[in-house]
């Protein structure tokens, strides 16, 4: 009877200890699937903070600017993106190839994109995955086929289907302008006035090109940036 009862002791015993193993594993299995879930969170929170900070190393916007406009609408850009800002007289290729967007803005000038030329083999020289173009003038973005035209004299057909491409309005800056802009405005000027049967475009033109003016606004970026943020997931 004693060795019977030792022995219903003994299992008794093992069982008690095999109850409180499974409920020590159950515990121990609950802290590490717990710390897992933590660690993912940290590791997640780890990424997007490299995601954040790392940004300005991703994309970074080079502006050719005469009067301030065109170097306005880059510091809005780089601002909305935390996206580096930088001259373009002092980027070098070896400075793009660290980037893997590089947005390109200039003033429309005579008809032409100002700078568009020495730009195009820059990039090309620094082997740029992408790059995105802004153009700022005068002219308003609602005269739609005057737009048209000008991004058909300057880009070619695949250059338009390839590069994305963005015209902001912003003005003109009489103040600010070299000696030769200024007798380039003088003689348009002069011509508007001498031209007969002008249309609603020409009248407005004649009469806004006579003095300074400032139509920009930071709503023109949105398109660009919407873009940015789109393919960077910034």
């Amino acid at each position: 009877m004693k060795q019977e009862a030792g022995k219903a002791s003994a299992y008794h015993t093992i069982e008690c200890m095999a109850f409180f193993a499974k409920e020590k594993a159950g515990k121990l299995n609950l802290i590490i699937n717990y710390g897992i879930l933590i660690g993912k969170r940290f590791i997640r929170q780890i990424h997007r903070k490299g995601q954040t900070t790392g940004m300005e190393k991703k994309v970074i916007i080079i502006y050719k600017s005469s009067t301030g406009f065109t170097k306005r609408y880059a510091e809005m850009i780089a601002e909305e993106i935390n996206g580096t800002l930088a001259d373009f007289q002092t980027v070098t290729a070896e400075t793009l190839s660290g980037y893997d967007t590089v947005v390109f803005g200039s003033r429309a000038h005579a008809g032409m994109i100002d700078g568009y030329k020495k730009a195009k083999e820059l990039f090309q020289k620094a082997s740029v995955c992408q790059w995105i173009l802004f153009v700022t003038g005068a002219t308003p973005n609602t005269e739609v086929d005057v737009l048209e035209e000008f991004w058909k004299n300057n880009l070619t057909e695949e250059e338009r289907k390839k590069t994305p491409h963005f015209y902001m309005q912003s003005g003109l800056c009489y103040e600010k302008m070299s000696l030769l802009d200024k007798g380039m405005m003088k003689f348009m000027v002069s011509m508007m006035k001498k031209k007969k049967d002008k249309n609603d475009y020409e009248k407005g033109m004649e009469r806004s090109i006579a003095s300074s003016f400032d139509i920009s606004s930071k709503e023109y970026i949105m398109p660009l940036v919407s873009l940015l943020r789109q393919e960077g997931g910034f």
